[in-house]
């Protein structure tokens, strides 16, 4: 399928999420401009990188979730109101992260002053609310019965286990108010995501895992397009990446609460 057919097939699925992931994508590339002009600092690196990295992934994210509610069966009210606060929550969390960006200091883990702690408080709220929403949508997967291809069924359904994985770990770095472990947050990291060289960053898990939700369904769907194997075959084939991927995130998260990098420099 063509970009552009994927995307009138996308705004015809949800045109809500839709809007808001082209809005992100959009935002993301215009960030380059100020990246380039503006060479203040945070934690290390240009103070625009956080909300290009962002802008990009709720776009991903966002289209994600619009595509895959479209085959939730009888369930048109379910459907918007989750597509409303995916929406919702999305948008408040990159305003925030905007507007700290401009403001060259931490979006996340920053209760320095009393504004920074109502941002990043609000910030929160909607990342707890967001989460059940997710986990509502992965019930529903389980309970309603989708007119697919069964592999892909079971690939969406255990995708959704892993990504509430990657959620939780995002959990334990609010928990923790840093995302380093051993080292204090801001030091040598690999290029654009400044994953730690130094010590273990739990966002490596937590990427892997909330990225779960689109490369464990494209992989059923690339066996199911791509190859001519038998449906039982595709299945187990597809239940054991999950089982793999998901036991990548665990071995990633265990790594990083150890203190070890992923990179050592």
């Amino acid at each position: 399928m063509k970009i552009f057919e994927w995307l009138a097939d996308l705004r015809y699925r949800n045109p809500l999420l839709y809007r808001v992931g082209m809005v992100h994508l959009i935002l993301g590339f215009l960030l380059f401009v100020p990246l380039m002009v503006d060479s203040r600092e945070v934690m290390g690196i240009n103070t625009w990188v956080k909300p290009i990295k962002f802008s990009f992934s709720i776009a991903i994210y966002a289209w994600t979730f619009g595509w895959i509610l479209f085959d939730l069966p009888n369930s048109k009210k379910w459907i918007k109101g989750i597509s409303w606060t995916v929406a919702v929550s999305m948008v408040i969390e990159i305003a925030v992260i905007l507007f700290q960006a401009a403001r060259a200091t931490q979006s996340h883990f920053n209760e320095g002053a009393l504004l920074d702690g109502i941002l990043f408080g609000i910030m929160g709220l909607f990342i707890a609310v967001n989460t059940i929403t997710i986990f509502i949508t992965f019930i529903l997967f389980v309970v309603k019965k989708p007119n697919l291809d069964k592999t892909y069924v079971l690939a969406l359904r255990l995708a959704f286990v892993v990504f509430i994985i990657g959620n939780w770990v995002g959990g334990q770095m609010i928990k923790n108010k840093a995302h380093s472990v051993g080292v204090a947050d801001g030091g040598e990291g690999l290029p654009f995501v400044n994953w730690s060289t130094l010590g273990g960053d739990l966002r490596v898990a937590h990427f892997l895992g909330l990225h779960a939700i689109q490369l464990i369904p494209l992989f059923a769907f690339f066996l199911y397009k791509k190859t001519g194997l038998s449906p039982n075959v595709r299945y187990v084939l597809s239940a054991l990446f999950a089982v793999a991927y998901g036991g990548l995130v665990s071995y990633l998260y265990m790594q990083a609460a150890d203190g070890v990098p992923l990179i050592a420099s």
